[in-house]
């Protein structure tokens, strides 16, 4: 085996380990099936399901369903969970709409931008190497079970029975999160289908405010499920409030801002438009006030 290829085994046993110490916030629950308990139950559903997308993918050499599949995932994960309740609360009921309208609208946004595209160029070598595109698949299944973690843990510790004013701030805060990733992922696909725009980067709307706004957007959304979810939580289930601080270092360390920031700069880097774009504009969290004329010259 290769250094590269354990390289990635290596990563391929972390991102399954995680998985497994999630397992080990354990609400107090009777709740079983097959011998496990709920939210073991619903983790390694999480994994298996990226396994078969992998097995698919490998074979017929195609990354095309893999962010559907992940949001498919965050929505099944989610319904196996509220249907597996004795008593569902309308705390559930809120945490399971917010899910499935937010996986839903981001898988079907995914998949049809990979079919206009045609393919995903993250891909391109992953999907060659058994080891490295099984890397991206099990990196899906944690990157699910991270994320989704503070619902099934606030679903399955049945608790809160009524609505209190910290879930009503929590809805807020994840309309607000929801609109900005909305918004800024329609301005972005209408600026790229205008041919006048080809080979430029996008500075207007939401755009000119943040270099990334579609992820604070996200960013902002968990964080409002997790203060819906932390009014249903108790003992070791409070450790499941990792969940937006997670996605915050993934996406500003990980494979989300990292990649993209060095995809541009090497696209536009000698662009004196962008560096201004790029000096003037915070990387995540959006500026209040607009200071420079927006120059339409790119998009990653």
């Amino acid at each position: 085996m290769t250094s590269k290829n354990m390289g990635h085994l290596r990563l391929i046993v972390f991102f399954t380990t995680i998985i497994g110490l999630l397992s080990l916030i354990t609400p107090n629950t009777e709740l079983q099936i097959f011998n496990l308990n709920i939210l073991q139950f619903t983790l390694f559903y999480v994994w298996i399901v990226q396994i078969i997308g992998f097995i698919f993918g490998f074979i017929y050499q195609t990354e095309r369903y893999y962010d559907f599949i992940g949001s498919l995932t965050y929505s099944s994960s989610t319904l196996l969970v509220y249907y597996s309740l004795p008593v569902r609360t309308q705390t559930d009921s809120i945490l399971l709409i917010l899910v499935l309208i937010w996986s839903l609208r981001l898988g079907l946004f995914l998949f049809r931008r990979i079919l206009e595209d045609g393919s995903d160029s993250r891909f391109t070598k992953p999907k060659q190497s058994f080891f490295h595109f099984l890397q991206y698949w099990t990196g899906q299944a944690m990157w699910v079970s991270f994320t989704c973690i503070g619902v099934y843990v606030a679903m399955i510790s049945q608790e809160g029975n009524t609505l209190k004013s910290l879930s009503l701030l929590g809805i807020f805060i994840w309309i607000i999160g929801f609109s900005v990733e909305v918004i800024s992922d329609s301005q972005k696909r209408k600026f790229r289908k205008d041919i006048n725009n080809k080979g430029k980067f996008i500075s207007t709307g939401l755009w000119s405010r943040s270099r990334h706004p579609n992820y604070f957007g996200e960013i902002t959304l968990w964080s409002g499920v997790s203060v819906i979810a932390f009014t249903s939580l108790n003992g070791i289930g409070y450790v499941a409030l990792v969940s937006p601080l997670f996605v915050y270092m993934l996406l500003s360390k990980g494979s989300g801002i990292p990649l993209l920031e060095k995809s541009a700069d090497k696209k536009w880097g000698q662009d004196v438009a962008y560096q201004d774009y790029k000096k003037n504009t915070p990387v995540l969290f959006p500026k209040l006030f607009n200071n420079i004329k927006n120059t339409n010259s790119n998009s990653n």
